[in-house]
């Protein structure tokens, strides 16, 4: 029999919001200034995530080469901070980072992030070799925490133009954080890096609306008021997990 005329009928499922970069930045604003979240705070949670992601999608078992090699390349701003936040999570997730950092910030607040890195004995590297081969042989991945929503892609400046063409040329996967370096983050890029992973943070932004490859939602901690406030209609997240897979 057929009982399904009297089921009630399931509520429609709203879209998942995709931000623009104002309403991204408007959100973090409001988190600090009306939330009293920290920036260090917000940083350390994002970066535990994007780790937690990598791990996900890269499981230290899955890896081709014999040590479990990671180069994460930071920018100047705060998505290379969560960069360094990540990098520090995989060392204790038993990966083998590298970090390029070629402009460090001034920010205290980056450079307490630097020092914890250091202090995890994570090796620096003090330039980028431009030979593509050398990369590709000796990182299972790239993790790019380069230029973030809050970057003009416009306006890219070296070194991170000439990063970009090497990492448009390497052969291993690339991972990147938020958005991937040289998109817009309002529209997809057609001439910018082609990550296999990217990892939104908080809620994914225009850009990602049609990402072809592996996409995870990273960092539960957003109140419900602000989700509310900006219809983000967030997916339920399994159990206690800190991230999806969209």
């Amino acid at each position: 029999m057929n009982h399904s005329s009297t089921e009630p009928e399931a509520e429609p499922i709203e879209p998942i919001r995709y931000l623009s970069k104002a309403d991204a930045a408007a959100i973090e604003t409001e988190l600090l200034r009306d939330y009293r979240f920290g920036q260090q705070q917000l940083i350390e949670i994002w970066g535990h995530a994007c780790a937690i992601a990598i791990a996900k999608a890269f499981p230290l078992s899955t890896l081709s080469k014999k040590q479990p090699t990671v180069l994460v390349v930071c920018g100047p701003e705060q998505n290379g901070s969560i960069g360094l936040v990540c990098a520090r999570h995989l060392r204790i997730f038993e990966y083998e980072p590298t970090i390029f950092y070629p402009k460090r910030s001034s920010h205290s607040l980056h450079q307490d992030f630097t020092v914890q890195c250091e202090k995890m004995d994570i090796p620096f590297l003090s330039y980028l070799p431009t030979e593509v081969q050398l990369i590709n042989d000796a990182y299972n991945l790239v993790i790019d925490a380069i230029l973030g929503p809050e970057t003009d892609h416009t306006d890219m400046r070296e070194p991170y133009t000439s990063i970009l063409l090497t990492l448009k040329q390497i052969k291993i996967p690339i991972a990147s954080v938020d958005v991937p370096s040289g998109w817009d983050a309002d529209e997809a890029s057609t001439d910018g890096i082609s990550p296999e992973v990217l990892i939104s943070l908080t809620a994914p932004k225009k850009c990602a609306a049609s990402f072809p490859g592996k996409h995870y939602l990273a960092g539960r901690f957003l109140p419900y008021d602000i989700q509310k406030k900006y219809e983000l209609n967030l997916p339920e997240y399994p159990g206690t997990d800190c991230l999806i897979e969209l």
